[in-house]
């Protein structure tokens, strides 16, 4: 008997509303007329995967078939790569990164290269350490001078910033120091040279600024997440607004620690930011302070930390901001750029904001004025934290829109694919403590769902210019958060090993867990490293990191050789022999082993690590559907409907119908009727009508498609295009780009 859920297609508000808010068109203020690119990341400054393109709609979509595909050539064999870019397309040439981060031009009519530029050969790396080309990159800037002379695309690998030539891939050597600006510099604070530091979603052009963000690490050594612009001809810093307000600022006042500017880091814009062009307003959305989790060593609301801002785009200046979480301890980062719409409410006109967040929500503001669009409710929240903690009473609901992610997971959320398999589950349930959202972090343990990847990630929002409804992907995954004291046994144990193991509680525990087991797909084992890699491949890894672990360069080279000494289980004379080598180089910094005053020695708790909740075939631990797409209309604030996101093929031949799949990457809308979107484990790209949630059309992807797709004319045909790296959640590396139109015969 084929075992039937009790769950399918929720058309909920639905077609009703469709049809009411037609009459509601937006203003097309980033489309100029004949628009057929995608000129920007998201596909404008606005920031929302829409495209006027017409030509593939419900009729036609099933007859998509492969126009194109490219490959770099450089993925990672070992299934560590990925590709997470969304590119764009100018003037019909496609610009985007591969796995190793090359910039490479392409005919966006036909795949052919025309240019490849290589980081690695640019003359900045003088050390010869290739790891940073190992990072990620959501994708490009393109930027041309008044009249076109001048053509340049900017993109960021690790800490580099590039300006290179778009006509011919040559580096701009008037750029910075020959080509390109180090963004670990210009922070204003001393040190963050040795930080990690990384750009991985571009920045947006306003006139002849670049405004960019940054990625930081999590933890209590992270540097400071400041927005920066810089000058697009000569990479000059020519504005800074400090994230954690220095002494005179406004937000100061809320970081109850005076010289929390000195040195508390985070509060960063990873995500991406998006533009009003017309008004010179820059939304930012703004990451954690770190450190994740444990937050004594920074009380207080923590300005302008997990906050949407509103920034004079010319100069820098506040203008307003909403905090989305305060004091965070759950790791809700902003997770992607807010969408700039214009919606209908109470027969007005309103140019609104849209930020969704890892916790299911979507936050609306007037863009001018920062006035919510709907009410935001201060809810009271428990604040029973660890010793030294001091959570914040209160967290930010909005009462409309609603959420496009589940919320409640109780024991009739537990999954029951088998009667086995849902004992096993209850049994791990029960034994989490804190059921209820926003309760502190403790040695317990509690539930974050969704978890900390979302609800809402990095791939974003798409939102329909013609009816103001956005199209938001889902992951509805629950994941653990258990904390425990930071061990302090190693300290007893004076030899290089022992004390490397006292560098490895401080920086790579909360990853890799106690027995450096890591965490199955997402966070690879240390277990026998020793087999896999050499000290050179692992000393690379720290200074410079891997996909998404950080570079740890701030480790003082004295504690870095004993780190290795731990993780590779090296011979300790032999190990003595490389530290005294290193203190000959080092001098007094590399005789300080281990002892290195900073934030990190006074955090007493830290995280047993990032613990989906899987049952023991690897299928979440709640019941279906475990990814979704969502339509959120924005002008009444309901959902319109909400369908599963993928499936896996061997729950199919069950019987099982469409569970959905974790998911990264996010969707685009065309004015032809249709949403695409790949970000599925099942490696499938797909068309949704944009009205009902159904599946029109869908293809087999060379690797798994954890990317935003993006949709271009050029000659008469319309493309969709899509970075196929894999890499994530134990998907095997891919290297293309592929491209689907319809047969030549709709030209």
């Amino acid at each position: 008997m084929k075992k039937k859920l009790l769950w399918t297609v929720l058309p909920l508000a639905g077609v009703l509303s469709l049809s009411c808010v037609k009459q509601f068109t937006t203003k097309h203020e980033e489309e100029p007329a004949g628009y057929s690119g995608w000129p920007a990341y998201a596909g404008s400054k606005a920031g929302n995967r829409y495209s006027s393109n017409e030509q593939i709609n419900p009729g036609n979509v099933h007859q998509l078939q492969v126009a194109w595909r490219y490959s770099a050539g450089d993925k990672d064999p070992k299934n560590r790569s990925q590709i997470q870019c969304n590119p764009i397309v100018v003037d019909g040439v496609l610009f985007g990164t591969s796995p190793f981060l090359k910039l490479f031009a392409l005919d966006a009519a036909t795949g052919e290269q025309k240019w490849l530029f290589d980081p690695a050969s640019a003359g900045n790396n003088q050390d010869g350490n290739m790891a940073w080309f190992h990072q990620i990159n959501r994708g490009v800037v393109y930027w041309e001078s008044a009249g076109g002379a001048e053509k340049r695309i900017l993109y960021s690998v690790g800490p580099k910033l590039f300006a290179v030539n778009a006509a011919d891939g040559s580096l701009v050597k008037s750029f910075g120091i020959g080509g390109f600006i180090d963004l670990s510099e210009g922070l204003d604070r001393e040190g963050t040279e040795d930080d990690y530091i990384a750009g991985t979603t571009p920045g947006v052009i306003y006139k002849d600024l670049l405004i960019m963000g940054m990625r930081v690490t999590e933890d209590g050594d992270a540097a400071p997440g400041h927005i920066r612009a810089f000058d697009v001809r000569t990479g000059e810093r020519r504005w800074i607004f400090h994230t954690i307000p220095h002494p005179g600022e406004k937000g100061y006042e809320t970081w109850e620690d005076p010289d929390a500017w000195k040195k508390i880091g985070g509060a960063n814009s990873w995500a991406g930011m998006s533009l009003d062009e017309e008004r010179g307003i820059v939304f930012v959305p703004t990451g954690t302070a770190g450190p994740d989790f444990y937050g004594g060593v920074r009380k207080g609301q923590n300005l302008f930390a997990n906050s949407l801002l509103a920034l004079d785009a010319a100069t820098g200046k506040y203008i307003w901001h909403f905090q989305v979480v305060h004091h965070d301890l759950w790791d809700r980062d902003l997770p992607a750029n807010p969408n700039l719409v214009t919606i209908s409410k109470g027969g007005e006109k309103i140019d609104a904001v849209a930020q969704i967040t890892k916790h299911g929500y979507v936050f609306m503001f007037d863009r001018v004025t920062g006035k919510p669009i709907f009410p935001i409710v201060e809810k009271p929240v428990p604040t029973d934290g660890l010793p030294g903690e001091k959570a914040w009473p209160t967290q930010p609901i909005p009462t409309l829109p609603e959420p496009f992610a589940r919320h409640k997971f109780e024991e009739e959320d537990v999954s029951d694919l088998t009667p086995e398999t849902h004992q096993q589950m209850l049994e791990k349930y029960r034994k989490v403590q804190h059921k209820e959202v926003f309760y502190p972090p403790t040695k317990e343990g509690s539930w974050i769902f969704p978890g900390y990847d979302g609800g809402g990630e990095w791939g974003g929002a798409a939102v329909d210019q013609e009816s103001g409804i956005m199209y938001v992907n889902s992951s509805e995954m629950p994941w653990i958060l258990t904390m425990m004291d930071v061990p302090k046994e190693a300290k007893k144990d004076l030899s290089l090993k022992g004390i490397g193991k006292t560098v490895y509680n401080k920086y790579c525990i909360s990853c890799h867990g106690t027995e450096m087991k890591g965490n199955g797909t997402s966070i690879p084992t240390l277990v026998a490293l020793n087999t896999r890699m050499n000290e050179d491949q692992v000393n690379h890894i720290i200074e410079s990191g891997r996909n998404m672990m950080p570079a740890f360069r701030q480790i003082p080279e004295s504690e870095r050789v004993a780190l290795i000494a731990f993780l590779l289980d090296s011979d300790e004379k032999e190990a003595h022999a490389k530290l005294e080598l290193a203190k000959e180089i080092g001098g007094a910094e590399a005789d300080n082993i281990a002892g290195v005053k900073n934030i990190m020695d006074d955090i007493p708790y830290v995280s047993t690590g990032y613990h989906r909740f899987l049952d023991k075939n690897g299928y979440p631990g709640i019941k279906p559907p475990w990814g979704t797409l969502n339509a959120v209309d924005l002008n009444s604030g309901k959902l319109l409907w909400k369908v599963p996101l993928g499936e896996y093929e061997e729950l199919k031949k069950k019987g099982i119908p469409p569970t959905g799949t974790e998911n990264y990457g996010g969707p685009l809308v065309t004015k032809g009727g249709l949403v695409f979107i790949a970000a599925t484990k099942d490696n499938m790209i797909r068309a949704f009508d944009k009205k009902t949630g159904k599946v029109l059309w869908e293809a087999k992807l060379p690797a798994a498609g954890y990317a935003t797709p993006a949709t271009y004319s050029l000659n008469g045909r319309q493309y969709v295009v899509i970075a196929c790296g894999g890499g994530k959640i134990g998907s095997p590396s891919g290297d293309q780009y592929v491209a689907f139109a319809l047969p030549e015969s709709y030209k």
